[in-house]
């Protein structure tokens, strides 16, 4: 009898030791807010349970600091550490405030730079005993400062920077390169995300770490193989050294497993990003996810999203290390550790951790290839992921036009015109339909994911948009046009129209008065080293910018002339322009949603909840149900039951209740919040921040950080 017992005592033993085994446990996150997106698994998620899915509703605004700084956007997700708030103004001065009051302590600027070309999502920080360090990048440079002063520590590189130029080789050195995403740290090395033209001028984005004490160059993982190494097969024979062919470049950030010494790189496509009859093949490490040894560089797996890619399926925000539950061969339950990546094409890839065997199927899809430009070698076949089903809807049929829209017919005829079948139709002279968007889908926010559920929670855009591929003026094309008129023509009518005019909204400003707004100096910085959402053209000649900028200001002399040489296209096709599928009063042209809120369980593969997110007042005052809009910038989830996100161009800060996604709480910012929240507690008290910089798609302007407590 007393043997029974026993044997009932240690079944129910371990019993409970499976049970404590099989619970997903949350990520390693604190009170504060060390890192980009809450930590190094990039979960943005917080422990803290002051603020409650009951008293959300009484939350106010405890503090608003403005930077006085309204020179662009601000997506910026600040960081915490010991009580002071580390962030960036929108013309990326780095600065520290009191995290409990928004008192400023210190502000940076680098005098030896004019103006920074980059907007920025954060900084990072390092400590070892006391030395403490924000590191972060402003124009082609990588900084480190002294946390506590904000003054540039003198040992590291060149007097305090590096240049992020370090270790590409010598065609990068005079090409365009900042960075938009904080580095990711790996005991004393940091790893640095950089974002590089988009056109065939790119430079090569290999991935490379750096010490974080010295700055000195610590290893490269080349994304274009050089002979030799693997991968090199899936490129054309020399284009790791073609001018004509770069990037395949880390811009949205990274992910790291620290206890196991893995950072997880995702990856950009190739330059070209339309035309890729320059680079045949595969083109790996485009479009990856790379698992590199975060100490020496190499690699460990990797996983193709997109092979040859010819519509700019970056992967837009780091991937996220969570956790899924699964039986194992035994029949038991066991925790796998896993890493979940986002896509622009609206899908959801989850791989294991180690192997990079993938948890969910995942289909080779035969794709359309028959109707490609002259020259191009598309590939036959795309992963798609039999499981879980997409965030963001796939294709657009005829009929899927905006019922609202005043010029229904026309949309319907514009979109007949287009290929629009699959979302991988080839790029085309008569016009293609990318759906999801050049945007996504998925974007740079990415998602955050809540361990006590397993859920996964992703904003989506859902916005199509018009490409259309033109033939490359060729020399005899510009005749009788001025040296200004050509250089123009060839780089910048793409997006800023033939006539000047821009398309605001699809970001691109009217240079028609520019005289009026800039002067010479700001004008051609911004062309040599761009700015935001535009690269910078620094292939151009000095004259070339000269003759642009005469142009622009209405100066130059109407003389035809000039040598274009430099200036001319060296691929045979050219994207017109990124123009937005729009109905004639400036809304998406296809039906609701456009834009999403989505709750992925990622045990299951089956979405909880699904709702709109954000809206057009005056269309919901017409008494048309919220149609969601456009979003940039990502949630947080904390363990009190809710989930923050700003990120809609409707400019409200919301906050849901994170099993069911009830609405609790929303407030109108100061202006458009296009940015990740932060969340953290000083002096006793939960906050959650917000950078309000607005500018994007047409919003007013802000300058400001806006924190969120309870009274």
């Amino acid at each position: 009898m007393k043997i029974k017992i026993l044997l009932s005592i240690a079944a129910t033993l371990t019993s409970g030791l499976l049970l404590f085994n099989f619970i997903q446990t949350p990520p390693l996150a604190t009170s504060e807010w060390r890192e980009y997106l809450g930590g190094p698994d990039r979960a943005h998620y917080s422990p803290l349970k002051q603020i409650t899915i009951e008293n959300v509703k009484n939350i106010e605004l405890a503090w608003e600091y403005h930077t006085k700084d309204t020179s662009g956007q601000i997506q910026c997700n600040p960081i915490i550490v010991d009580g002071v708030m580390y962030a960036t103004t929108a013309s990326v001065k780095a600065f520290a405030l009191d995290a409990a009051t928004g008192k400023p302590l210190w502000q940076f600027s680098d005098s030896r730079e004019a103006s920074a070309s980059n907007t920025s999502r954060g900084v990072t920080y390092w400590a070892e005993g006391d030395d403490k360090r924000i590191l972060y990048s402003a124009g082609p440079w990588l900084y480190a400062l002294n946390a506590l002063t904000g003054k540039v520590i003198e040992t590291f590189g060149d007097s305090g920077r590096v240049s992020l130029r370090l270790g590409l080789p010598e065609i990068a050195q005079n090409k365009f390169i900042c960075s938009n995403t904080p580095g990711t740290v790996y005991k004393d090395l940091i790893v640095m995300p950089v974002r590089l033209s988009e056109g065939p001028d790119a430079a090569p984005g290999h991935v490379r770490a750096f010490n974080v004490r010295t700055g000195k160059l610590a290893w490269t993982f080349r994304t274009i193989p050089h002979p030799g190494e693997a991968g090199y097969e899936t490129w054309g024979k020399e284009n790791w050294k073609n001018t004509d062919v770069g990037a395949a470049n880390n811009w949205a950030g990274m992910a790291i497993d620290r206890d196991r010494g893995i950072i997880y790189v995702p990856t950009g496509s190739a330059g070209y990003d339309f035309y890729g009859g320059n680079r045949p093949g595969q083109n790996l490490y485009a479009n990856c996810l790379l698992a590199l040894d975060a100490a020496t560089g190499k690699r460990k797996w990797h996983f193709q999203f997109v092979h040859h890619d010819v519509w700019d399926r970056d992967l837009p925000s780091p991937p996220t290390l969570v956790q899924i539950r699964r039986n194992g061969p035994d029949g038991r339950p066991r925790l796998i550790d896993a890493v979940a990546q986002i896509t622009k094409s609206g899908f959801v890839f989850v791989f294991d951790r180690v192997t990079g065997k993938s948890l969910f199927p995942i289909q080779e899809r035969s794709v359309p290839t028959h109707n490609a430009l002259p020259g191009e070698k598309p590939w036959a076949t795309q992963p798609v992921p039999l499981k879980p089903a997409p965030f963001s809807r796939q294709t657009i049929g005829d009929n899927d036009v905006n019922p609202y829209a005043k010029d229904k017919d026309e949309l319907k005829a514009r979109l007949a015109k287009m290929r629009h079948k699959d979302q991988f139709e080839l790029p085309s002279q008569e016009g293609t339909l990318i759906f999801p968007g050049f945007d996504g889908g998925g974007e740079w926010g990415g998602p955050a994911y809540d361990a006590e559920t397993g859920l996964l929670f992703i904003n989506s855009n859902e916005m199509a948009w018009e490409m259309k591929m033109l033939p490359t003026p060729k020399a005899n094309d510009l005749a009788g046009l001025t040296q200004g008129q050509k250089v123009y023509k060839i780089n910048c009518a793409g997006c800023h129209g033939t006539e000047r005019k821009g398309n605001p909204a699809s970001g691109y400003p009217s240079l028609v008065d520019v005289s009026t707004r800039r002067d010479h100096a700001f004008v051609n910085t911004i062309v040599k080293n761009g700015k935001g959402m535009m690269p910078g053209f620094s292939y151009l000649k000095d004259d070339e910018r000269r003759a642009l900028l005469a142009y622009l200001f209405n100066e130059e002399k109407k003389e035809a002339g000039g040598d274009t040489k430099a200036a001319l296209f060296p691929l045979p096709f050219k994207m017109k322009g990124y123009d937005k599928f729009l109905s004639e009063d400036g809304y998406p042209a296809i039906s609701p949603p456009w834009g999403q809120l989505s709750a992925l369980n990622l045990n299951t593969g089956e979405y909880e909840w699904k709702i709109v997110l954000g809206e057009f007042k005056e269309l919901t005052a017409r008494g048309i149900p919220p149609t969601g809009c456009e979003n940039y910038g990502g949630p947080v989830v904390t363990a009190g039951g809710v989930l923050f996100i700003a990120a809609t161009r409707d400019g409200m800060f919301r906050a849901f209740d994170k099993r069911t996604g009830k609405l609790l709480f929303q407030t109108e910012l100061p202006a458009a919040g296009f940015a990740t929240p932060s969340v953290y507690e000083a002096d006793g008290k939960q906050y959650v921040v917000i950078a309000c910089g607005g500018t994007k798609l047409g919003t007013k302007k802000g300058d400001s950080y806006v924190a969120f407590a309870l009274p």
